[in-house]
This record gives C-alpha cells, structure tokens and sequence, in this order.
C-alpha cells in the first residue's frame, strides 16, 4: 500500500489549505492517480487496522440497491448513519435537545457529545424497531444503489450494473462498460453526493480492470475503504463474468486530509507497510447479487492497530 502513503506524503507536501462544506478545514491536492495490481494481494491497508466486514456489507447494500440504513444496521455496519441523522432531526418529527452543528460540537463538548450519542442510539434503535420509521427516516435518498441498480430514466429504470456485466460478457472490447452514481435530476435528494461517483471496466487478456473517478476524497478514512471496496467489485464482476481481477485504477479530483486528522496520517505514515491479505469469496454458484456478508472473508490480514479519527459531516 505505498500508492497510498505516497499520497498523504504528496499532500502534506505539497497541499493547499482550503475551507471545505463541513467547516473543519482540509490540505489538498487536485488531481492524483493510483494503480493498484490485484494479483500482488488484496489491497487492504495494512498501517492501520481497516474494517473489512464493514466494506463488504456497504458494498453488497450497493449492489442490492438498497438506499435504507436499516439494512446497514442489521448488519452492524454505522457508516451511514450520520446523514441519516442528519435529515431526521431537520425535520419536523424531531423534538430532542438542539442538534445544530451536531459534527462540529461533538468534537468540541464532551457533554454535548455524550447527549449526542444517545439521541443517535435511540434514532437507531427507532429505525430497527419500526418498519414505518425506518422507511421514511432510515432512507438516504437515491444514493449509490439506486443509481447503479434503478437509474430513473422518466419512461422506466435502468440497472446500469445488469447492464455493465453482460456488456463485459457478450462485447468485452467496447469502452462503453461505464456506470455512474451522479446523477443531476436527482443530486439535492441525497443525504449526501456521490463521492465515487463514476467507474470504468476494461478486458485484455482475459483479466477485468477498472478506474474509478472520485471527485471528493476523504484521504485518511474514506480512500482506505474507497480502495477496498472498488478491488472487491472489480473480484466481483471478473467472476460473474469468467474474468480474473486485473488492475484497479483509482484518479482523484480534490483529494485532502482534514485538519484535524493531520496526527493521525503522520502516525501512519511512521508505519512500515505489511504483506497484503487474500480474498477469500464463497459463491456456491451464486450470483454476486445474491452473496452475503459472511460470503466474503480475507486470509493472512495482520496490520498495525486502528488509528481513531473523527468524521466530518
């Protein structure tokens, strides 16, 4: 994983300190671009413990079209639930303590923080209690799976992922194997953007590539799990199609590291690099959209101990 301390390098050198949506403040670089080979191992970070299980329950939630965190949180899986947070106490169902501003005072009041996390725990505990709930508080608008699974076309859907794959099966040279999550018409509905928002297939010599474009990169805990989870599409579809996994080539449009994670990335960065894990997937001749969770393990993973950062909503 040196592509990726190459960047935190490249950006603490380099980086121009920007203000940013959240407020927090970020260094960046615009432009920058990685290569990583899948045969060399999985490239899951290894200076820092990254949670694998998590990656794979977001991704399958993709690939499923799902848009609701409850799904997510069946599965122990929080990393949505901040914006679904969000949309929930800006609407009128709302009644608890004033949550204004909630990402920043969270950090800056520890009293504030402890009352935070309990209006979050109980918001959860709503989600998976009450299905009616669930369905109008829980959703975060048409994100990521509606996209790639139900684009709205006006006259019907179009599943842009069926259609990549048997693009890749029946016309393999083509450049048109694309799918995209940004979608203009329907951007001001989600909770949030998307941030990897368009990728690429590519076929030679029987081994399936893709790039993938990221217009927004959270460099210390996005791009780890961004890495990951587009390395286990690219396994993922090379196998439905009869493919092996090729290259997974991830540009960047603004790529930053936050103010407040610049101690974690330079604790990182005094890590020696470790040997790379191994997909392990379970398939029983199932199709990849019909996988779960415990389907998908890695073997060999033994890396530094987890840096703790917070998130910037």
């Amino acid at each position: 994983m040196k592509q990726y301390l190459n960047l935190c390098e490249h950006i603490l050198e380099t980086g121009t300190k920007k203000g940013d949506r959240t407020g927090t403040g970020t260094y960046s670089v615009f432009g920058y671009q990685m290569r990583f080979d899948l045969a060399q191992g999985f490239p899951l970070m290894t200076t820092k413990r990254t949670a694998f299980r998590l990656i794979v329950s977001e991704l399958l939630w993709f690939l499923k079209g799902d848009t609701n965190i409850r799904t997510l949180i069946q599965e122990r899986n929080g990393i949505w639930d901040e914006w679904a947070f969000e949309r929930y106490v800006k609407s009128e169902a709302y009644t608890g303590p004033d949550m204004t501003n909630f990402g920043h005072r969270v950090l800056e009041d520890e009293q504030f923080a402890e009352v935070y996390q309990a209006e979050l725990a109980s918001f959860k505990e709503k989600i998976l209690a009450d299905e009616t709930f669930a369905m109008k508080y829980g959703d975060l608008g048409p994100v990521y799976g509606k996209q790639w699974r139900a684009w709205d076309a006006g006259d019907g859907v179009i599943d842009q992922l069926a259609q990549v794959i048997e693009s890749i099966k029946t016309n393999p040279d083509s450049r048109r194997h694309i799918v995209t999550a940004w979608n203009p018409a329907e951007v001001d509905d989600m909770a949030l953007p998307p941030c990897h928002l368009l990728f690429q297939f590519y076929v030679a010599d029987g081994k399936l590539s893709c790039q993938l474009y990221q217009r927004s990169a959270d460099v210390f805990l996005g791009v780890p799990f961004n890495i990951a989870s587009y390395a286990l599409l690219i396994h993922l579809i090379a196998h439905e199609c009869g493919l092996e996994a090729g290259e997974f080539v991830h540009t960047l449009g603004d790529a930053h590291i936050y103010q407040n994670h610049l101690n974690q990335v330079k604790e990182q960065l005094s890590r020696e690099p470790k040997e790379l894990p191994t997909l392990k997937v379970h398939y029983d001749g199932r199709s990849i959209f019909d996988l779960q969770t415990e389907d998908i393990t890695i073997e060999g993973y033994d890396p530094h101990p987890r840096i703790k950062a917070p998130i910037a909503v």
